[in-house]
């Protein structure tokens, strides 16, 4: 399985990110515009989301060993990389650093940590808003805002969701794997902790959370510390769960100091 991506830049060190829930590797094209004068940026689309292919099952060393082979560079060799991952992408990028860490020269993990939430009852409410939108009846983009405004009232939101519509010439679709997710919400929102042993990353690790968000606590420290000891903890003010995008300048600095 080959995934999507795009890559920018052509010289310096190689930073690779993935993506969230119901993302595509262009959320991050700001961030990667601006490092790219230094570095060659890799931003792929995960399993199940944007142009890459969809997965029979949810699994995160699945998805972690998919996304591990898109890092080796032509030839088989391999060039270890700086990773970044954002919320469901930072699991997949923490899970790659644990059984690959080879390939992984520094990490950084964005607004969640290596545990297993509660519920991920707000995605599997948005999951059930896209599925029942009357794909077949939308004659432009703007109909589908209006359709999910009552459901979806948070029009950053929204336009968020909304970026996973494409129009070809079989009519509207859906991008991410909508089915698969919604089914495998439960799975999505845990972490395969009894899997991965006793796995650790030795290496470098920017732990980055907004602090207006509740998806990192103290109480996930722990666990956070026995499998990424060399972390550190940055909290990014006037920030919820999608820092990057809601602090650009901010999280972009935290970034490049932790690239030096």
């Amino acid at each position: 399985m080959s995934l999507h991506r795009t890559e920018l830049g052509e010289s310096g060190p190689r930073v690779v990110f993935c993506h969230g829930l119901f993302g595509q590797g262009k959320n991050w094209t700001q961030i990667a515009k601006a490092l790219s004068a230094d570095h060659r940026v890799l931003l792929l689309d995960m399993p199940n989301h944007g142009r890459s292919p969809w997965t029979e099952s949810f699994d995160y060393l699945e998805l972690a060993d998919l996304v591990a082979a898109e890092l080796s560079t032509p030839g088989g060799s391999e060039e270890p990389v700086a990773l970044v991952g954002h919320s469901m992408g930072g699991k997949i990028a923490m899970c790659l650093a644990l059984r690959h860490p080879q390939l992984v020269e520094r990490l950084a993990v964005v607004d969640i940590a290596p545990v297993a939430y509660d519920s991920g009852r707000e995605f599997i409410g948005y999951t059930q808003t896209m599925r029942a939108l009357d794909l077949e009846g939308l004659q432009r983009r703007s109909d589908a805002d209006a359709a999910l405004q009552e459901a979806v009232p948070n029009p950053v939101v929204r336009s968020f969701l909304l970026q996973n519509l494409r129009r070809t010439e079989d009519g509207w679709h859906w991008q991410p794997n909508l089915e698969l997710l919604g089914e495998h919400m439960p799975a999505l929102a845990g972490w395969p902790s009894e899997a991965l042993g006793e796995a650790s990353y030795d290496g470098p690790v920017l732990w980055v959370g907004g602090a207006r968000s509740d998806y990192i606590d103290d109480a996930h420290a722990g666990e956070m510390d026995r499998r990424f000891p060399r972390n550190r903890r940055v909290l990014i003010k006037g920030a919820g769960h999608w820092v990057h995008s809601e602090q650009p300048e901010v999280f972009l600095e935290v970034l490049r100091r932790f690239l030096r």
